[in-house]
């Protein structure tokens, strides 16, 4: 690309690039991808333009126009997005970064996501940190001891950064489900406060069997064989 290189050139070159890199992996964003996220910016032309200059480094985006963002702790977001591909609908994009992830959601979650989970009686863990028992969602009572861990939602007035196009730093952020279309589907709080109960349920249930695992002769615990929470993305594209 040289210096003096319009808008559309440098589109085009951006473009190309994720073309030649999104044909060997399914977690890099696709063109139309990376067209949705520079939506959310104010400039997105300037934004795609930036992208093709330094398609490694990660950048900042406003929420509250394309998407919000619900920021989980990384092994609770992981179960999270387990029920959500196991049981329900699929995800949008999701990312991860500093040791939580980043689900990517519709508009208007971030307002909408803490009053539902206080509404369950969630609202303590999700405020502050602190345990709260309630419904499961679907009328029955929660199982004792189950929280929800806090949770950060981005809404309009707040940024995130979000992982670079093509492969950067390995320590920074990165996605797990890369957004690879100009309309993708983004989750709801509705959805999210399901996928919120049922991660917490896989957890204390995991926490009980430990629990109850007896000791060895030798005061070894013999530690059961469960199913991985996490999924493997590489094999699969996104819900988009």
């Amino acid at each position: 690309m040289s210096p003096g290189a319009s808008d559309d050139e440098r589109r085009t070159d951006i473009f190309g690039l994720l073309r030649e890199e999104g044909g060997h992996h399914t977690a890099r964003v696709t063109p139309a991808g990376a067209d949705w996220l520079a939506s959310a910016g104010p400039y997105p032309r300037s934004t795609l333009s930036q992208w093709a200059a330094r398609p490694s480094a990660p950048g900042v985006l406003p929420c509250g126009g394309a998407f919000d963002v619900v920021s989980a702790p990384a092994i609770f977001g992981r179960r999270m997005l387990n029920r959500l591909w196991s049981d329900g609908p699929g995800s949008g994009p999701v990312a991860a970064y500093r040791g939580r992830t980043l689900l990517f959601a519709a508009p208007g979650t971030a307002q909408r996501l803490p009053s539902l989970l206080a509404w369950e009686e969630w609202g303590g863990s999700a405020a502050d940190g602190s345990p709260a028992g309630g419904s499961d969602g679907d009328g029955d009572p929660a199982d004792d001891g189950l929280s929800v861990p806090p949770l950060l939602c981005h809404g309009a007035g707040d940024a995130v950064t979000v992982p670079p196009l093509a492969p950067g730093n390995p320590s920074g952020p990165r996605w797990v489900v890369a957004p690879d279309t100009r309309h993708p589907w983004l989750p709801g709080p509705d959805v999210l406060l399901w996928a919120c109960v049922r991660a917490a349920r896989t957890a204390g249930r995991a926490a009980r069997t430990r629990s109850r695992v007896p000791a060895h002769s030798s005061d070894q615990a013999i530690r059961p064989r469960t199913r991985s929470p996490y999924i493997d993305f590489s094999s699969r594209r996104s819900g988009c």
